[in-house]
């Protein structure tokens, strides 16, 4: 049998189906580093090692980290916090970079020669323009994403994880997957607008575009990738280059959920949302809409991954089979709140 191999961030959207790959293929002990517990993945047959990608307050690494990564030679760290509030962004700081940097340095400690990160399409692939299609070779949209702080961590992740790796003479190799959509997003982290568009809480038509991918698709790419690219390598792994109307009407469609037709001008919906954003919150509660979701949707998120195709034999499935199974599972979690065929949601 082959070495152990760790993920990090193996209960997350992209990992639990990493790890899924992993250990279907049976020829390697598949470790996961884990916050908490996660009795599904030890069912299918992974190692959960409970920890911290987050170093110490001394700086030292996790213990479980160090323990996780004893024979290890291919590390994918796919560990990460996504949110679009302004207020986490400490936080994600502190995971992604301050994480990436404890993790590379335990990383090449005990041996591991391979190191695959895991980023987002975001750090490259915005922009105003409807007709701006980025591939690989786009540079950092910095002044685009800098108030919104997932995107900004994710670009100085990168950017760290490339110069560190050099540095420590591993190789590093970065995945970056644009909206990941499909069944098994346990947390909500990615589909949640969807979420929101199956309880009919999206009232208004975005202008911008969109890309999206199977989570299962991104995952198998991941392997991929650990196994084919050269050092030092990024892909961009996405689907279909969407306007927000298309999206919602194929969208609204599958699911028999009338979508949203009111439009409204971009400065009208960004001051709309943050007013209704500093009420909910003044209130104590969670806004339906905040102003950075509604300034993300303003902008388009094509990308091209013919690299990833080329390369690494990516192969993305029907959008509609992906939206599908995505409104299938979404719908099985809302029947937990209360959320029936009768207020939107399709059975069939």
């Amino acid at each position: 049998m082959s070495d152990p191999v760790l993920v990090t961030g193996g209960t997350g959207f992209l990992g639990e189906h990493v790890v899924r790959e992993l250990v279907a293929r049976g020829d390697r002990e598949v470790r996961v580093l884990a916050r908490s517990t996660a009795h599904g993945l030890e069912a299918l047959g992974a190692r959960v090692h409970l920890g911290d990608v987050v170093p110490r307050a001394d700086g030292a690494p996790d213990p479980a980290l160090v323990d996780a990564l004893k024979g290890v030679k291919q590390l994918y760290h796919l560990a990460g916090m996504v949110s679009r509030d302004a207020r986490d962004g400490q936080r994600m700081m502190r995971v992604h970079i301050d994480g990436t940097r404890a993790v590379l340095h335990a990383a090449k400690a005990a041996g591991v020669t391979r190191v695959l990160v895991s980023s987002s399409s975001g750090t490259i692939a915005v922009s105003k323009e409807p007709d701006v299609v980025a591939d690989e070779s786009a540079p950092y949209a910095v002044d685009l994403v800098g108030e919104w702080p997932y995107y900004l961590s994710k670009i100085y992740q990168e950017k760290l994880a490339l110069s560190l790796g050099r540095a420590l003479g591993l190789e590093i190799v970065i995945v970056s997957p644009s909206l990941l959509l499909g069944p098994g997003d346990r947390r909500g982290s990615s589909t949640g607008d969807v979420k929101k568009f199956l309880r009919r809480e999206i009232p208004v038509v975005p202008p911008g575009g969109i890309n999206f991918v199977d989570a299962r698709d991104a995952a198998t790419a991941t392997v991929a990738a650990m196994e084919r690219a050269q050092d030092g390598a990024r892909y961009l792994l996405g689907g279909p280059n969407w306007t927000m109307a298309e999206f919602f009407g194929r969208l609204g469609r599958i699911a028999k959920v009338r979508p949203p037709w009111l439009k409204l001008p971009d400065r009208a919906a960004r001051w709309g949302a943050e007013l209704m954003e500093r009420a909910f919150r003044a209130a104590g509660r969670e806004p339906k809409i905040d102003r950075i979701s509604v300034e993300m949707s303003q902008h388009f998120w094509y990308c091209d991954s013919s690299k990833a195709m080329r390369e690494l034999g990516f192969e993305p499935r029907d959008p509609a089979d992906t939206l599908n199974d995505t409104v299938r599972d979404l719908r099985r979690r809302l029947e937990w709140d209360g959320l029936g065929e009768d207020e939107g949601v399709a059975v069939g």
